[in-house]
């Protein structure tokens, strides 16, 4: 029960994020094919695969063995473990995260969100807009202690903290070369 108020979250996000979504939509084939590439292919392998509706409830295609979700948020996809997805749930809900560490994967790179204001859903003059290519995201209390960047306009091509300062402090390390 725990896991489905935290896909019903993340689907409120999805549907605030629909407006960056790109037009149409996928078949079920090509869907899963797009966010199973935002993971390791060992990850993805064993990863269920989630689809955020319109009205944002949740459909699974595929069931997991693994522990990772693959979906979409909006345009990015992006594959969470377990403590990843509870993470975005407290952020969605203004609640303070677990004291766990949790593992997230955007291979694929993302469209760009602000660094200072997690609730902030388009660019603005003074909201520190970034755009990170590939990368993993590692969230929980060790952010604190990995010795990363925290100014407001980071280089996303070296590792940085994202929402410095806030309790959804997270780690945003670059793996790949942006596309």
């Amino acid at each position: 029960m725990r896991s489905l108020r935290v896909f019903y979250a993340i689907g409120l996000f999805a549907v605030l994020a629909a407006a960056n979504a790109p037009q149409g939509r996928a078949s079920d084939s090509d869907y899963m094919t797009r966010v199973l590439a935002a993971a390791p292919p060992a990850v993805a392998a064993g990863a269920a695969v989630a689809r955020m509706e319109k009205n944002g409830s949740l459909t699974t295609l595929r069931a997991g063995k693994n522990g990772f979700t693959c979906m979409a948020l909006g345009p990015d996809p992006m594959c969470l473990d377990v403590n990843s997805l509870a993470f975005i749930h407290a952020v969605l809900t203004h609640k303070a995260p677990a004291d766990k560490v949790g593992v997230g994967y955007m291979l694929q790179g993302d469209s760009g969100a602000s660094n200072t204001d997690p609730y902030s859903m388009a660019k603005t003059a003074d909201n520190h807009w970034v755009v990170t290519g590939p990368h993993i995201m590692v969230f929980g209390p060790a952010v604190k202690t990995m010795g990363l960047p925290t100014n407001k306009d980071p280089d996303p091509t070296k590792p940085y903290i994202m929402w410095a300062g806030t309790p959804y402090a997270h780690a945003m390390i670059p793996v790949g070369p942006s596309k």
